[in-house]
């Protein structure tokens, strides 16, 4: 009897799925007549209808993406309640008067705190319990986020990687505007998101395109490509872009990889900008390959990038909090550390981090 169950629950499941996925083809179709604002630029990175990839000559559609989706279907990942990932324990009140020491904090996912000259720098803030538009349904945070959204110290500057719900969270933002000192926030954001951030009660988010810098106190903030692509609803493709960044003081240069499939924009970076004291790269997030391959780099990518930068130090970031993809969300951590040997990379050279696991820089 229990088998019968679970087949017609497997049965049921596979039958909404495909429904789900006949009403988005119909809605993919009906968005392509959907009309959108030009850029009016000539840069090689923008287009009449958005922005794109400088190295990434086709890329997959939202089919590619069906195919996927009921590949997927079929596969065994484990679920959630599959994974115990214990949470570093942490010192909040440190945080909140750390006004002198670097800091780096793994919230979770690619949500991380920098402290550097005395202001708190907050990464792709992600506190939801789903990376969706909705909390009723999408992927469901595995483990909690190491610092509560309340704990965080008052936070100066907001940093967005680009527009997807697992980086950019509207309840994290606006909880992040409404606490006290949140109006003081410079939100920092990549270029057609100002006005998302007009919709939600935020009026001055700064655009930034890749390559502009902005100077903050005695830091300067640089947004710096990245291969990745945008996309909140069906009707919004590229229409925002994406982008790494740097954060610069007088004696330490901080990368953000935020989530990228790997490029030449790695090298271009280190040439420009590096070496880097610390980088933050993604490990997560890349199977299948045929289908992530062009957005996500996977662990031996990740390495690559640490000596493309030139940087002393690295982190691994968006892996272990939502499943997203399909391999085991415990794999990224293992595979890393087979490609630091096989690239003679010191074992602390780049670091994987508990959830809320804070270490002092330089």
């Amino acid at each position: 009897m229990k088998l019968l169950r679970g087949y017609f629950n497997d049965c049921t499941r596979r039958t909404l799925l495909a429904c789900f996925i006949i009403s988005m083809s119909i809605l993919s179709m009906s968005a392509a007549s959907c009309a959108v604002q030009p850029m009016n630029s000539d840069k090689p990175h923008h287009t009449p209808a958005g922005f794109r990839n400088l190295h990434l000559e086709e890329d997959h559609g939202f089919f590619e993406f069906l195919k996927w989706r009921w590949e997927r279907i079929w596969k065994d990942i484990p679920s959630a309640d599959s994974y115990q990932f214990p949470l570093a324990k942490n010192d909040p009140a440190f945080l909140r008067s750390n006004t002198t020491k670097k800091t780096f904090t793994w919230i979770g996912h690619a949500t991380l705190l920098l402290q550097i000259e005395g202001k708190n720098i907050l990464t792709d803030p992600q506190f939801s319990d789903r990376s969706s538009p909705v909390q009723w349904a999408g992927p469901q945070r595995v483990v909690q986020p190491g610092v509560a959204l309340e704990d965080l110290p008052p936070i100066h500057i907001v940093i967005i990687s680009h527009d997807h719900y697992d980086s950019l969270d509207k309840q994290s933002i606006v909880k992040l505007f409404h606490r006290e000192h949140g109006k003081n926030t410079r939100f920092l954001v990549p270029l057609g998101m100002k006005k998302w951030f007009k919709t939600i009660g935020i009026p001055d988010a700064i655009e930034m395109d890749w390559w502009d810098e902005y100077e903050f106190h005695s830091l300067k903030i640089i947004a710096t490509p990245m291969q990745h692509w945008g996309k909140r609803s069906p009707f919004s493709r590229n229409n925002h872009l994406w982008a790494s960044w740097i954060v610069m003081s007088g004696d330490f240069r901080f990368y953000f990889g935020g989530d990228t499939g790997y490029s030449p924009h790695f090298q271009e970076t280190g040439k420009r900008y590096g070496p880097f004291d610390l980088a933050a790269l993604p490990i997560g997030a890349y199977e299948p390959r045929w289908f992530m391959k062009n957005h996500h780099i996977n662990p031996e990518e990740a390495v690559q990038a640490h000596l493309d930068l030139a940087s002393k130090k690295s982190i691994a970031i968006h892996w272990g909090t939502f499943i997203l993809t399909d391999e085991p969300l415990d794999e990224p951590p293992a595979r890393l550390m087979h490609a630091k040997t096989d690239r003679g990379l010191r074992d602390n050279e780049f670091l994987v981090l508990k959830h809320g696991e804070t270490i002092m820089l330089q």
